[in-house]
């Protein structure tokens, strides 16, 4: 069984990124709107909050959080809303408190996880190591929302490997979210990494592929970018099909972002609209792909 320990350390180093994108804001400044539909900054704060506290109850109290998939099902439109809605509403200092002990507990809580223990969630159970790595997918994607905001250019770090390896583990899900037929061989992928390393996924002699920026992969499987704005480049039909439709979360398919410059765009992804927050990752799009 593989270590846990990087990804556990590298989920913290990403929240303590963000915290720092948003320590010291005044808080007429946690009002600003984020590119997520009448999502705040506060709001997206609030969300991964929301969602730490969850994972807590998922890995510390099975009944506590049975009680929390129980409202998911009963409100599976607005859930995500309401419990961001709900945080919002703190001053900020308050929330910033909260969502600092929440994510603390809940590195204790995975760290301290017996080996091969798996938790329930709202799809498939996951373990430890695999919903830390969906932390940090959602943390990094938040936080790209809160740097926009901002209008702030977030360096990459080579902590966006998890990222890429969920969106490159999901690209069946991908197809399948869609009532597309899934392509029986598997694509090559390789990657540009923030430090110059090339991440590499599928069979070298592949003959359908997909290479460009590790940082430009994960903006478009989280749909934080659109294919048209990024260096991404797709060899084969199937392939480049991907490209519009990559997603690194499981649930339904979002609509994405638009292009920059429509007038650029590729093929639109096809796909059911998603509530207002739901502009990429949600809680209940666990990464056990």
């Amino acid at each position: 069984m593989s270590d846990p320990t990087p990804v556990f350390a590298d989920l913290r180093e990403e929240s303590e990124q963000l915290d720092l994108l948003v320590a010291e804001l005044p808080e007429e400044r946690w009002v600003l709107d984020t590119p997520a539909p009448r999502w705040t900054i506060a709001h997206q704060i609030a969300h991964l909050h929301w969602t730490d506290r969850a994972a807590l109850l998922a890995v510390t109290d099975e009944d506590g959080f049975a009680k929390v998939l129980r409202t998911a099902v009963t409100s599976p439109d607005a859930f995500v809303d309401e419990a961001a809605e709900e945080g919002a509403r703190l001053r900020p200092a308050d929330l910033l408190a909260r969502w600092r002990e929440g994510r603390a507990a809940l590195d204790t809580a995975l760290r301290a996880a017996p080996g091969g223990s798996r938790f329930p969630w709202f799809g498939p159970p996951m373990s430890a190591a695999s919903m830390a790595t969906g932390r940090l997918m959602e943390t990094w994607a938040h936080g790209q929302d809160v740097a926009d905001a901002l209008g702030v250019v977030r360096t990459p770090t080579d902590r966006l490997r998890h990222v890429v390896r969920i969106g490159v583990r999901a690209r069946d899900f991908a197809f399948g979210a869609r009532g597309l037929p899934v392509p029986a061989e598997e694509f090559r992928v390789e990657v540009t990494a923030p430090s110059g390393q090339v991440w590499a996924y599928g069979p070298p002699d592949a003959a359908q592929r997909v290479t460009g920026p590790a940082l430009d992969l994960c903006l478009l499987v989280t749909q934080r970018a659109h294919r048209a704005d990024l260096a991404l480049r797709a060899e084969g039909p199937d392939a480049d099909r991907w490209l519009d439709i990559a997603q690194a979360f499981a649930g339904p398919p979002g609509t994405g972002r638009p292009p920059t410059h429509p007038d650029r765009s590729h093929t639109a992804p096809r796909g059911a609209g998603r509530s207002p927050g739901a502009s990429g990752p949600r809680p209940d799009e666990g990464t056990a792909l």
